[in-house]
């Protein structure tokens, strides 16, 4: 079988691209593979099958979903709201009009006044206020021959959007966890938390509960690594709580040996989602790949 295989790489910073440096040597022991190339979204002669991968972020994934609409075929569902990418596909390209019909399609009248409240800047953006509540993933449903996704979570609200094609629930896959070192960071406990910093991953919730820990035990440390989202204060927000001196350890985006060091320095990992886009975490997956205890929100699995 040929495969037109459409996903973020290495060496974009992305966590479905790691995801797929990690499954494709695997998928090519059964089929014939072809890696599309960034940007192309004509379909690729002489394939048999076409394998979407599509995640919320409009950078890495809105020129797949241009491929998917030239050309429908399986998508792996890496999140079930869509809404920031489709707000990218649109509003980011100037096409106030393409984010209200989709705004409508989900919502109806009410959904398409929300999305004019959004476009003349008398509400807040809803990917950022209330993303779960307009997912917008139905344009990407209708063009999927069938779906493959990694929990029963989203198994079901796809189900209960409509979708009523053929859903595939195949576990993420795990990394086999690398003979190394684990990075010398001292702390007792050191707790980890990994992805991007901001409010869905709990981090104000976190960084209270390390303050009042820290009180209690003054050798404890919190390593934050990745990168802070816009409109996230973090430096504020340590300030405001007493943290801002050597309790937190912080790093931006880093390799994926250096990731796999510091996830294996750690004493226990956090990983929170409140609200969760339906995605499942690369990052828990390595944490228990090591044997860590995880935190993780009783949501989205």
């Amino acid at each position: 079988m040929n495969v037109a295989y459409y996903s973020p790489m290495p060496p974009e910073r992305s966590g479905i691209a790691d995801y797929s440096a990690h499954l494709v040597p695997a998928l090519r022991e059964w089929v014939n593979l072809e890696v599309v190339r960034r940007g192309r979204t004509r379909p690729v002669r002489g394939t048999d099958l076409s394998l979407y991968h599509v995640g919320n972020n409009p950078d890495a994934h809105g020129w797949i979903v241009e491929a998917l609409r030239r050309r429908p075929g399986v998508v792996v569902l890496h999140d079930f709201v869509l809404h920031h990418l489709v707000a990218g596909l649109t509003i980011g390209r100037r096409n106030g009009h393409g984010y209200l019909d989709a705004m409508e399609r989900e919502g109806g009248v009410v959904g398409r006044l929300l999305g004019h409240g959004v476009l003349d800047k008398r509400i807040p953006p809803l990917w950022e206020s209330r993303p779960e509540d307009y997912h917008l993933a139905g344009e990407v449903l209708d063009l999927a021959s069938g779906l493959i996704v990694h929990s029963h979570y989203v198994e079901e609200r796809a189900r209960a959007a409509g979708y009523a094609g053929p859903v595939w629930r195949i576990p993420h896959p795990a990394w086999n966890a690398p003979v190394l070192e684990p990075a010398p960071i001292e702390g007792s406990p050191l707790i980890g938390s990994f992805g991007n910093v901001n409010a869905s991953k709990r981090i104000p919730q976190l960084l209270e509960a390390f303050a009042r820990l820290r009180r209690e035990r003054s050798d404890a440390r919190l390593l934050l690594v990745g990168a802070v989202s816009p409109g996230f204060d973090l430096e504020r927000r340590l300030q405001r709580l007493g943290l801002s001196g050597e309790g937190i350890v912080r790093e931006a985006y880093v390799e994926e040996d250096r990731l796999w060091s510091l996830m294996a320095a750690c004493d226990v990992c956090v990983n929170l989602r409140a609200p969760t886009m339906g995605e499942t975490s690369g990052s828990v997956i390595r944490q228990l790949s090591l044997g860590k205890p995880v935190v993780v929100s009783d949501v989205g699995w």
